[in-house]
């Protein structure tokens, strides 16, 4: 069971850092769809070397779970990589919680498209990412 939700998270995780790696290259397909907006104008516009570190990150987030399940091998503890699992459970839980304001499952904000896809797709997949790594994080390499 533990290998198949790994599985199931390193794929997320290696589809979301490419996608993010399109991004940072130039690609434009759902960009639009991904940013935050207020009054029809973007709230942030990241540059594409921030775009690319969240891509790499996310990348790396898939090595972290392959490593805490044993899928490899790498010299660090298990506690140390469960750790790691349990940080990033904490962050997409507050990301899917949100900021009270333009994104997370309690924003105010509801009427952009962003909006609309972070109610129906990105909250949800950062809660389900939440749960995800801290199951990881806790069962391990069982």
């Amino acid at each position: 069971m533990i290998t198949l939700l790994a599985m199931l998270l390193i794929l997320i995780f290696t589809l979301l850092g490419c996608w993010h790696l399109y991004w940072a290259l130039g690609g434009e397909v759902m960009r639009a769809a991904t940013l935050p907006t207020l009054n029809g104008k973007p709230t942030i516009n990241p540059r594409p070397w921030l775009v690319t570190l969240v891509g790499v990150l996310l990348l790396c987030m898939g090595g972290l779970v392959a490593a805490t399940t044993g899928l490899v091998v790498v010299p660090f503890s298990a506690s140390l990589l469960s750790g790691f699992c349990y940080a990033l459970a904490a962050i997409f839980l507050i990301r899917a919680i949100g900021d009270f304001n333009l994104v997370g499952f309690f924003k105010r904000v509801r009427d952009s498209r962003f909006s609309r896809w972070d109610t129906f797709a990105y909250s949800p997949l950062c809660l389900a990412l939440s749960v995800g790594m801290f199951l990881i994080g806790r069962l391990g390499a069982i």
